[in-house]
């Protein structure tokens, strides 16, 4: 992620991690039963993009039985130069490796890309990255970097998968992260801490799917020492609830703890209140956030970072602990499906996990880890 400024998260290399993997996974209990693999098709498609030369990249695709062991979708990998992927029920969505165009690719009923069009508009000359799309996948956001980021919106041709550029939505350095909608589908929101300058931003989706920011100034928990707290990134449940991570920092903008998950409301007109102080926040134990995602019920908080962990999300209530550490391995990256699977890719270790996690606990799908050389980024297609 070359052209994100992650400051605070250089901020984290004092915070350590507090807990053992072999006691910390929570695990089903010893009367759950296995669902056994699907005859009925595949619960999701997953895709990642896999750094196979300096600036060569191939799509690996697998789909997902009911018990979470993957198969590779036939023709995979795909020989397909791109990274940054996102998608739609029909569509898949990737970066060039340079950073200047756009391709789209039609999604098979078995799962297989097909390439169809490149969208090659980049107003500001910038390096496109971080593809995302509304609930209704009609319009499709990008990252636009050049000395500062934009949000780039283009509509997408259901019939053809062409993209339209909509409107360029100009940002600054702060502005380096995904937004997250909301269920309403209007509101989306982010936070950053550039410059250690904390701020949690929202924009608000036209039909038309054209962005526009919103004048808002959220509050932040009083920090436990009288410093501040610097958020990263955002994370929406189904309805109007946003998880947040936020790292504590002291006045001498030092490490005071690890970071914390803060919970905020939005209302009809898109504000965000809290009522989430450092007592109620629960503290995670992969030093930092530097991946996260909500789970398509709004139940579970999925943290990535030097490790991986699940969390209760409860609304408006504070969230609260479920898991342990998942693995230890560095997690860049985290999706899940609409079959109770959660999906985490690792640079470092080239691997991708599988777990399941239903109420009772979380089990390590078999054959997971999957070995990938190199990957760099993941999506899920729900079936």
């Amino acid at each position: 992620m070359s052209h994100r400024i992650l400051v605070w998260f250089a901020t984290l290399s004092a915070i350590c991690a507090s807990s053992v993997l072999a006691s910390a996974q929570v695990t089903s209990s010893p009367t759950e039963i296995v669902p056994p693999q699907s005859t009925s098709g595949p619960v999701a498609y997953i895709y990642v993009s896999s750094l196979v030369s300096n600036t060569k990249y191939q799509v690996v695709g697998y789909e997902a039985a009911t018990n979470g062991t993957l198969t590779p979708i036939p023709g995979s990998p795909f020989a397909d130069n791109i990274n940054w992927l996102a998608l739609n029920g029909a569509w898949l969505f990737g970066v060039d490796p340079t950073g200047t165009y756009i391709d789209s690719f039609s999604i098979g009923s078995n799962g297989a890309l097909t390439y169809k069009d490149k969208y090659t508009t980049n107003l500001n000359g910038g390096t496109l990255y971080d593809l995302f799309l509304d609930h209704t996948g009609a319009s499709l956001y990008a990252i636009d970097y050049t000395t500062n980021n934009d949000y780039l919106s283009q509509s997408v041709n259901q019939e053809t998968g062409q993209l339209s550029f909509l409107n360029d939505l100009s940002g600054g350095p702060d502005k380096n992260v995904q937004l997250s909608f909301i269920g309403n589908n209007k509101f989306a929101y982010a936070s950053s801490c550039y410059h250690y300058t904390n701020e949690i931003f929202g924009v608000e989706r036209a039909s038309n799917g054209t962005l526009s920011y919103l004048n808002i100034n959220p509050p932040f928990p009083a920090e436990k020492s009288g410093g501040f707290y610097c958020p990263w990134a955002a994370a929406a449940d189904p309805t109007n609830h946003l998880a947040i991570a936020l790292t504590p920092l002291n006045s001498n903008w030092g490490s005071d703890g690890p970071t914390q998950l803060a919970v905020y409301t939005a209302d009809s007109a898109g504000n965000l209140t809290t009522t989430s102080t450092y007592q109620n926040m629960p503290s995670v134990l992969t030093q930092g956030a530097q991946t996260y995602w909500m789970s398509p019920t709004g139940k579970y908080l999925a943290v990535g970072g030097a490790g991986l962990q699940i969390f209760h999300f409860n609304g408006a209530n504070p969230i609260t602990h479920f898991t342990g550490l998942l693995t230890t391995d560095t997690i860049d990256q985290v999706y899940w499906d609409n079959a109770n699977h959660l999906y985490a890719i690792s640079r470092s270790a080239g691997k991708l996990y599988v777990f399941s996690v239903t109420s009772t606990g979380v089990t390590q799908a078999s054959g997971s880890p999957h070995k990938i050389q190199s990957p760099e980024s993941l999506i899920v297609l729900p079936k």
